[in-house]
């Protein structure tokens, strides 16, 4: 029996010994506040996937020859505390293999668990947080676990930036830094939005990504969508960008709500997820080339504390 693979690329570009990166299927919806749906967002996700097109025209490029391991998904879901934990410890277990980690979702809430991952295993770290919403709630609905507290311990605890926020309770802005939050209504009419957040970035970035980010005329398909967002060419602009000039050592894509009917939300979350992934290895890549030319350590080695052959925490 053929074994299943992201993408369906060849088994021989799926093995984990072999791949660089891994790809962590959160199928979560314990903490949704208005429209369910978004525990079936990796399995529309992956089927989308399969009907890509797998040569990048932009980068020139067919990353998943780096190799991509389809992980087992993570389906602890007895409470949110435990989803959070079991998304953590997946999380970290795959960093300390040295892999390059990303998770899709599921609800926002699973970013918690990587985010805490990420934190705790690479040093100074930024999260870049694109989302309609501001998710800065200490707690929601009795719980510090909810999606409305999906970047709240990252405020406390990393360098966070927020971009695309046009949706937020008044409380959340006594938590928020201004002077790190960008705004869509401002970003709409300011050219120079994208090289002052990236100023604003250390070295090593992870970026989680809420599909509502986007505006809904071309991804309707989430569980709170909210007018005045993102586009896709503006997007990747900023992107690529990031993944130029700074480290970004993960990312998580979350909150696709599929929709029977209409499945290009699917596969923009698809393309969206190859898109990074071609980015940064089209950037490592260059550095590969410069460390040959000059023999000098890779600009953008992953300064992870961990070394691969590590199996405890």
């Amino acid at each position: 029996m053929k074994t299943k693979t992201y993408a369906g690329i060849p088994e021989e570009f799926a093995k984990l010994e072999q791949a660089s990166i891994v790809l962590i299927p959160v199928p979560y919806d314990g903490t949704s506040t208005w429209q369910k749906g978004a525990d079936k967002g990796p399995t529309a996700f992956l089927e989308a996937s399969e009907n890509m097109e797998l040569y990048d025209i932009e980068t020139d490029s067919e990353v998943y020859k780096n190799g991509i391991y389809l992980s087992d998904p993570v389906t602890i879901n007895a409470t949110p505390e435990a989803m959070i934990d079991a998304v953590h410890q997946e999380t970290k277990r795959f960093i300390k293999k040295n892999k390059f980690v990303t998770v899709f979702g599921g609800e926002h809430s699973v970013s918690i668990g990587t985010i805490r991952a990420f934190n705790e295993c690479y040093d100074n770290l930024t999260v870049l947080h694109i989302d309609a919403h501001a998710d800065l709630r200490k707690s929601y609905e009795n719980s510090s676990c909810n999606h409305a507290c999906a970047v709240y311990e990252a405020s406390q605890n990393t360098n966070l930036i927020q971009v695309g926020i046009r949706s937020m309770d008044i409380k959340e802005k006594s938590v928020m830094d201004l002077d790190k939050t960008y705004f869509a209504h401002e970003m709409a009419t300011d050219d120079t939005w994208m090289d002052t957040a990236i100023d604003q970035m250390t070295n090593n970035v992870f970026i989680t990504f809420d599909l509502d980010a986007f505006d809904p005329s071309i991804l309707p398909s989430t569980g709170t969508p909210e007018p005045g967002g993102l586009l896709w060419y503006e997007t990747l602009e900023f992107l690529k960008q990031v993944f130029e000039e700074k480290n970004v050592v993960g990312f998580d894509i979350v909150e696709l709500c599929p929709n029977e009917n209409d499945k290009s939300s699917d596969f923009l979350a698809a393309k969206l997820y190859y898109k990074m992934l071609s980015y940064k290895f089209q950037q490592e890549d260059a550095n590969d080339d410069f460390d040959n030319d000059y023999n000098e350590k890779p600009l953008t080695n992953n300064f992870s504390k961990f070394d691969d052959d590590e199996d405890d925490y």
